[in-house]
């Protein structure tokens, strides 16, 4: 009989929900263990899952857990031994010879409930250049719409600090956009990346973009070529392995 031919008959549904149980979304394993008992494609079933209201995971969209069974009970172990020691960034580092990643071990520990043991990373102490009076001044000044360079002037203050104050002060939700600039930041002639000093470490690419008026991409050259490391895009990493592929093809 092809696939084409077969019917959904009452039997089958209730063989169906019995096998894929009552777990919402349905799981991919589930999917594919009913396409066997069934004898339909495992795109029927998931097919026919929908028109019954049932949530079902995408079949694309579920990936292979990156640690096998044998790591994760490592892992767990591994976290226990160390309770409250240890970061994310510190058991990546020490894990598995720095096989994963600390947002794999991150995903994977939240998975085993263990997060509750993982020591929080310690937050990036940022030297205060803005005093208390001369912020609420920069604050005042940007909600009224002045310009970058009419702050800069008020509080003599460089340009590009202006600009990575005004992105911080966005993020805490004290203004609501960076204030636009009279002149084209390419006349400006301080290093843009430098005075947003150790504070890039904390942001992501598309922050950093935003607070330098550059686009994500460009960034992400910029970064690489420096080996500047932030959130969310490891540029030391990017750097040597271009680095390594030149010296191979030399």
């Amino acid at each position: 009989m092809t696939e084409k031919s077969k019917k959904w008959s009452e039997e089958a549904v209730a063989t169906l929900l019995s096998t894929v149980g009552e777990d919402s979304p349905v799981s991919v394993s589930s999917v594919e263990k009913a396409a066997e008992v069934l004898g339909f494609t495992t795109r029927s079933i998931a097919s026919k899952l929908r028109k019954l209201d049932r949530e079902v995971t995408s079949m694309a969209k579920e990936k292979t857990s990156a640690f096998t069974a044998e790591e994760s009970a490592n892992l767990e172990q591994f976290v226990l031994d160390n309770t409250g020691t240890l970061t994310y960034k510190e058991i990546a580092e020490q894990f598995a010879e720095g096989k994963f990643s600390a947002k794999q071990v991150q995903g994977k520990l939240l998975a085993l409930e263990l997060t509750g043991e993982v020591k929080a990373a310690e937050k990036i102490e940022i030297a205060r250049i803005y005093s208390e009076a001369e912020e609420a001044s920069f604050v005042s000044m940007a909600n009224s719409g002045a310009f970058i360079e009419d702050i800069a002037t008020a509080l003599g203050k460089t340009v590009a600090s202006v600009r990575g104050k005004a992105l911080s002060l966005t993020r805490n939700g004290q203004i609501t956009k960076i204030p636009a600039q009279k002149e084209s930041h390419a006349k400006c002639d301080v290093d843009p990346v430098a005075a947003l000093g150790a504070a890039i470490a904390t942001m992501t690419v598309a922050e950093i973009a935003t607070a330098l008026n550059k686009t994500e991409r460009g960034m992400r050259t910029l970064l690489t070529r420096r080996g500047i490391d932030v959130v969310d895009y490891k540029g030391s990493q990017k750097k040597a392995k271009a680095e390594a592929k030149a010296t191979a093809t030399a």
